[in-house]
């Protein structure tokens, strides 16, 4: 018994975790890698491999960048294919938006193996699409969206985005037991089940057809007081002539009719009558339509699973470029996945505030020079169109010495 339990062990123990697909753009060959989508009618924009302005490595922080503005941006890369059974599917990548984008997807999609990568575009299939989208100040949120049966799920939870200039980790983490996590700089932001949080399989529960609501049901809380009754003074106009008002003394009632005083809301004007409100002896509260179990509802405990995922891509529309996407990976081992992160977005993100921070503040000292010097200037032009009072003095004197000579 004890040899049977050893070897079980063991053999949980050479369960290797993978990784699937890593790309970290540490080489000039990386477009070697990648495929450039050539779908017809749309303008595709160029990537660039760079840092960006500012890093923390320069080397480490290289990753590709959208160039050009209001384009379609379209690059995806194939890898061995592997299914997610029986284990995680960890998916993960960095974002950084350093041109402060106003409208645009930095999202990625995952594809199965029948990925026209020449030909991709936003209709082309996708098993999983994840990542941040950002569309003035009403869009600001993370995708999760999973496709089940040729059909593409949004989730029904709200996921906020990152929206400065910093570069971003953000993971998905899909478990074989239908939950899945959602992580922004290797901290959980959102978590929950797969079936409860997407619509993937109709409801368990449906309201019973055959049920309605008994025509003496009594849902009314308060009724009106049948002994109320409207009190004699109640009907006021709402409006009044003026009591204060006065014929004008030019009024001419042949040349402009006859004078009305203006008219004034009445202060005695109590509106519509209605009787006062009492406790319904009748009620018997909301009535709840009853549910039954639904027959098109079965449970699915792979709604995690795809048979097949072997290539990943960018499918992006952006109005303002410079977005810089590096550090993909695709895994089935959480904690791996974590370490990656953090040898390597978490490695150079300090550094890089720094020369941010630096490069603001530079910024911030040529603007105060700059403001400064056209104070200056214009304080300097000031002075000139201002005439010295004793220069038109001695110009007075000259003129009349000029004439006591003539």
């Amino acid at each position: 018994m004890k040899i049977y339990i050893l070897l079980a062990l063991l053999g949980v123990a050479l369960v290797e975790a993978k990784v699937y697909f890593q790309e970290t753009f540490s080489d000039d060959d990386w477009a070697s890698r990648w495929v450039q989508s050539e779908h017809k009618g749309k303008e595709f924009g160029k990537f660039k491999l760079t840092p960006g302005k500012f890093y923390g490595d320069a080397e480490k922080d290289k990753g590709i960048q959208t160039s050009q503005d209001a384009r379609f941006y379209g690059l995806s890369s194939k890898f061995d294919p592997f299914t997610n059974k029986d284990k995680p599917l960890v998916i993960q990548f960095t974002v950084k938006h350093e041109q402060n984008i106003d409208c645009g997807g930095g999202y990625l999609k995952v594809f199965d193996c029948s990925l026209d990568q020449k030909d991709m575009h936003g209709e082309s299939p996708y098993l999983v699409m994840f990542g941040p989208d950002i569309c003035g100040p009403g869009t600001k949120k993370v995708h999760v969206i999973f496709n089940y049966k040729s059909q593409n799920h949004l989730i029904k939870k709200e996921i906020r985005c990152k929206d400065d200039v910093f570069s971003h980790l953000y993971t998905l983490i899909v478990k074989p037991d239908n939950t899945y996590e959602v992580l922004i700089d290797n901290e959980k932001v959102q978590s929950g089940e797969l079936e409860e949080d997407w619509d993937m399989l109709p409801p368990k529960k449906i309201k019973d057809p055959d049920a309605s609501k008994p025509d003496d049901w009594d849902d009314r809380a308060t009724i009106p007081d049948p002994d109320d009754t409207k009190p004699e003074d109640w009907d006021q106009p709402e409006h009044i002539p003026d009591p204060d008002a006065t014929k004008p003394e030019d009024w001419d009632d042949e040349m402009d009719g006859e004078w009305e005083p203006p008219m004034i809301d009445n202060p005695d004007y109590k509106g519509e009558w209605k009787p006062k409100q009492i406790d319904n002896p009748d009620y018997k509260g909301p009535w709840h339509h009853p549910e039954i179990d639904n027959p098109e509802y079965t449970a699915d405990p792979e709604l995690y699973k795809y048979d097949e995922i072997c290539s990943v891509g960018l499918d992006l529309w952006q109005v303002k470029s410079g977005t810089i996407f590096d550090n993909f990976l695709i895994s089935d081992d959480i904690e791996e996945a974590k370490r990656i992160g953090d040898e390597t977005w978490g490695a150079t993100k300090d550094e890089a505030k720094k020369m941010k921070d630096a490069q603001d503040e530079e910024e911030r000292k040529k603007a105060e020079e700059e403001a400064k010097a056209a104070e200056d200037s214009k304080e300097d032009d000031e002075d000139e169109d201002e005439e010295d009072p004793d220069d038109e003095e001695d110009d007075d004197i000259e003129n009349e010495l000029g004439h006591d000579e003539l």
